[in-house]
């Protein structure tokens, strides 16, 4: 099942880096997917995000707990990533003079929860890795980003997923992170 969710994730690079190649230069605010853009750019996001850590929880009895920490971690870590390179490559935006352009925060971010969910859920993967690709090409559309800063970003959230799995507690909510990743654990020494 593993190869499964990898090879949708190449599939959701190559659709970003297709719909790129047939977005113009510049959105323009009346032009064909702008509305749809804006959503999947802002209140989609959020929905999205929020859904990858909720819905587990209340979902799965057993192993949602453990799904949705290991979804905060993974995006903690993703953005903690995403906003060093930002204030290092200092690239900017297609569509203004401002400086953090590269890489993708939406697109870590969104990558990111969708290589998680489709650890735990593989039988989902189809559906988390079309929403992470839907947010990157938001963010060609409104001309928010090129689109190195949009694979780029697509890189990161799915290279610092698959480093937070492969972590027996986690990255940086290890305290909280069981070893069996059967849930939630806080262990105090006195």
């Amino acid at each position: 099942m593993k190869s499964v969710y990898a090879v949708v994730a190449v599939v959701a690079l190559s659709t970003v880096s297709l719909l790129a190649s047939i977005s113009p230069a510049s959105a323009q605010k009346s032009g064909f997917f702008h509305q749809e853009a804006e959503f999947a750019s802002n209140s989609g996001n959020l929905a999205y995000l929020a859904g990858a850590i909720f819905v587990p929880v209340l979902t799965h009895e057993n192993d949602g707990s453990s799904a949705s920490i290991r979804a905060v971690d993974s995006l903690g870590t993703t953005l903690a990533i995403t906003e060093i390179l930002k204030d290092v490559s200092r690239e900017k935006r297609p569509d203004s003079n401002s400086l953090d352009s590269f890489p993708s925060g939406h697109t870590s971010a969104a990558f990111s929860v969708a290589t998680i969910e489709s650890t735990f859920y593989p039988h989902q993967a189809p559906y988390w890795f079309a929403g992470a690709t839907l947010i990157g090409a938001s963010r060609l559309q409104l001309n928010r980003h090129h689109l190195q800063d949009v694979l780029a970003g697509a890189a990161i959230g799915f290279g610092t997923s698959k480093w937070e799995v492969s972590q027996r507690h986690g990255l940086i909510l290890a305290p909280f992170i069981s070893p069996t990743g059967s849930g939630l654990t806080v262990n105090f020494n006195l």
